[in-house]
Order: C-alpha cells, then sequence, then structure tokens
C-alpha cells in the first residue's frame, strides 16, 4: 500500500508524509515563528508532526530517524532538551543533526524522518 497524505505546509508538490506498507515518510515539519526561541519551535514542531503522525495511525514514540535541521548550530542544546518532553524515556529514535538555512527567514529549526507503524489490522 502506497498512500500519500495531503500537503501541512500549503505547496500541493509536498505530501505531509507518504505511507509505504509500515512505513510513514514524515516531509518537512516546522513551527512556533512567532518566537525566536528554539524550544518553542521545536515544541511547536513536534506537534505538527505530532498530528501528521496521528493522521497516519501513528505515534512519536513509533519514530525510528530524525533530521533535525537547524538555523544555528548554538541551539543545538536547547533543542536536544525538547526530545525529553515528547518521547519515552530510552526510545529516542536515530538522529542526524545539520546546519542550514531555510526559506522562511524566521525559521529556526525543522525536522523529517521516518517512522514505522505496526501492522493495520
Amino acid at each position: 500500500m502506497l498512500k500519500k497524505m495531503p500537503t501541512h505546509c500549503g505547496d500541493e508538490t509536498c505530501s505531509s508524509c507518504v505511507i509505504a506498507d509500515n512505513f510513514i515518510f514524515l516531509a518537512h515539519h516546522a513551527g512556533g515563528f512567532d518566537k525566536q526561541d528554539i524550544k518553542h519551535q521545536m515544541r511547536a514542531t513536534f506537534e505538527r508532526t505530532k498530528s501528521t503522525l496521528a493522521s497516519a495511525g501513528a505515534t512519536l514514540n513509533d519514530m525510528v530517524q530524525i533530521n533535525l535541521y537547524l538555523k544555528n548550530l548554538d541551539d543545538f542544546d536547547g533543542a536536544r532538551e525538547v526530545f525529553y518532553e515528547y518521547f519515552d524515556k530510552g526510545n529516542f529514535p536515530a538522529r542526524m543533526t545539520s546546519q542550514t538555512d531555510f526559506l522562511g527567514a524566521d525559521c529556526l529549526c525543522m525536522i523529517d524522518g521516518v517512522a514505522y507503524r505496526k501492522a493495520q489490522e
């Protein structure tokens, strides 16, 4: 089964995620641009990601891999701290972090990744 979910960013060329059997491939997620605070934006990003995963029958604890993109590497410690608020202890996904510029000037962070959900009955 292959299912492409509707856009989450207003760009019809970008699905919020693609479900391929039990795998969920997430597109870029970000949020919280009203504050230039990495923890605020990370929380908003995870909330948007949770919403997308829920629409696909999964949760953040189903994440197996996350790519974390930061505008400023100095924000890494603050961004990492927020992971403890959203994942069960000992259930962190594999993570790669890199620095990049974003199309939106107010964006400090963005994530994408892969989740694995149990077989749907």
